[in-house]
């Protein structure tokens, strides 16, 4: 008996069909293993599979020995139905390639994820900095498309014209052209977008205000430390009178 979609001999059950099976007494099972394990499901140790795992398919009313039902055997990898009922068409295929990417992701996420000690403020204002710097890489993006271009170019501009779409077989194989922005123009759109609204939100939140008086508080407590300093300096007439040439210029020095 010749299957329509025969498993590869390294992912076949390593079962052996009863002698009285109707079709292949004896011989080896033709069904896919489990993941990680040696055998499938109907000849492992626990059994068919759970329902969250069964196909979502329905076997023929014409089936042998489940005219009807839903479908017994386990689904493919990231997708909702078994090789039989479509786990080999494209777009299963390419769904199933998606979920499989991210789950990868949540996986990186939860293995390098780690919890920061910071404030609010201190989250929002890295936030601001972050998103101006990617908004100046992205212009440099942008002006390297803008320099490349002669200034006689025609309508078919770099930054508004470009290959949108590319296909392989069928009648409307090729690529498409057409204007619109190029994809570093919309991600510098969008990056600058987003800085104005997070700036937005610390002004709303008072940060610079915050730092402000953060600033002078600490300006007044280096002041009062500089005068006990004096003090007990105990520092002549003469000293004395160049103390308020001398130390202003340094503090200077250090804020400049």
């Amino acid at each position: 008996m010749t299957l329509a979609h025969p498993v590869p001999e390294e992912r076949r059950c390593k079962a052996t069909l009863s002698p009285d099976h109707p079709t292949r007494p004896g011989e080896r099972c033709s069904k896919r293993r489990v993941d990680g394990e040696e055998y499938c499901w109907s000849h492992g140790p626990d059994g068919p599979p759970p329902d969250h795992r069964r196909c979502k398919g329905n076997y023929r009313p014409s089936h042998k020995t489940y005219p009807g039902e839903r479908c017994r055997q386990p689904v493919m990898r990231y997708q909702t139905v078994c090789i039989a009922h479509g786990g080999r068409l494209p777009n299963n295929l390419l769904g199933a390639r998606r979920r499989a990417t991210e789950e990868r992701c949540r996986k990186l996420v939860t293995m390098y994820g780690r919890k920061i000690e910071t404030t609010a403020t201190e989250a929002l204002l890295d936030e601001v900095q972050w998103t101006a710097g990617h908004v100046a890489w992205l212009r440099e993006r942008v002006q390297e498309l803008e320099a490349g271009t002669p200034i006689t170019a025609g309508p078919e501009h770099p930054l508004v014209w470009g290959t949108v779409r590319r296909k392989t077989g069928g009648q409307d194989w090729g690529e498409t052209e057409e204007a619109g922005p190029t994809v570093w123009v919309k991600l510098y759109q969008q990056e600058r977008a987003h800085l104005v609204k997070v700036c937005g939100e610390a002004i709303r939140a008072g940060i610079e205000e915050r730092r402000v008086k953060l600033a002078e508080s600490q300006g007044a407590l280096v002041a009062q430390a500089i005068r006990k300093i004096l003090d007990d300096l105990d520092l002549t007439a003469e000293q004395a009178a160049r103390v308020h040439d001398i130390v202003p210029r340094h503090l200077r020095a250090i804020a400049g």
